[in-house]
């Protein structure tokens, strides 16, 4: 199953041009598909990672240290591979180009990580990160809604998270700090909050740096009652050296 197929159409028209050979985007190997299981295996490699932020950790250690002195909103967290070469160039296609084909590649290759599938089995809702208004109208499209709508169609929800303003660029700025820079950027859609009450809820990105957006994101969602709430994201940025 790759990709897996969106509905209408084009949805279907996009998913037979997905199953047509192709060359590997990473190795050029030819006939493949975008993105060929060697190179999945290579740079998609299951790794020990923390349960509540998704930092790569030594095979054995449950959390990292940040997360254990200040747990995060976060239930667990996942993580389908690092956000190192061949990822980024792709992502950033797939983000800033209008690149949708990778939709179906990522959702792929999110869907089969390790712990992935039993989340979304598990969910009762299924929601992506959101973009604030004029940042969707810039891009023409949620790359995080794309995912979602491909993992999980039956549960995907896109107006029970809001983005209610944009925020100042997080670079530079501590995590306590990007947190604080986030106050109040996220909300529920008021005349649904009910819906979030005991559910278990899965949240998914793209790329994850420091976990900022995501917590806060997560802890609207707990406030709201959420009962359970999974991160999940596609690639996983690794702590400067």
């Amino acid at each position: 199953m790759w990709p897996f197929p969106s509905s209408g159409p084009t949805g279907l028209f996009t998913s037979l041009l997905a199953r047509l050979p192709s060359q590997c985007a990473v190795c050029r190997a030819w006939p493949s598909r975008p993105v060929c299981d060697a190179c999945v295996a290579r740079f998609a490699p299951p790794v020990s990672r923390c349960s509540g932020c998704a930092l790569r950790l030594p095979e054995g250690v449950g959390r990292c240290g940040e997360c254990v002195k200040s747990p995060p909103p976060l239930d667990a967290c996942l993580a389908a591979c690092t956000y190192a070469w061949p990822w980024p160039d792709a992502i950033a296609a797939f983000k800033f180009r209008g690149d949708a084909g990778w939709a179906g590649p990522f959702a792929t290759l999110l869907r089969s990580a390790p712990w992935v599938e039993p989340a979304l089995e598990a969910s009762d809702i299924v929601l992506p990160m959101p973009l604030a208004p004029g940042r969707l109208r810039e891009r023409g499209f949620n790359q995080s809604h794309e995912l979602v709508r491909r993992v999980a169609p039956s549960k995907a929800d896109a107006g029970l998270l809001l983005r209610t303003r944009e925020t100042t660029a997080q670079s530079g700025l501590s995590r306590a700090d990007r947190l604080r820079n986030l106050r109040g950027a996220f909300a529920v859609e008021p005349l649904r909050a009910h819906e979030l009450r005991g559910r278990r809820i899965v949240l998914v990105d793209d790329v994850m740096t420091s976990g900022a957006s995501l917590f806060a994101a997560a802890g609207v969602l707990r406030e709201a009652g959420a009962a359970h709430i999974t991160g999940i994201v596609l690639a996983r940025t690794d702590p400067p050296r």
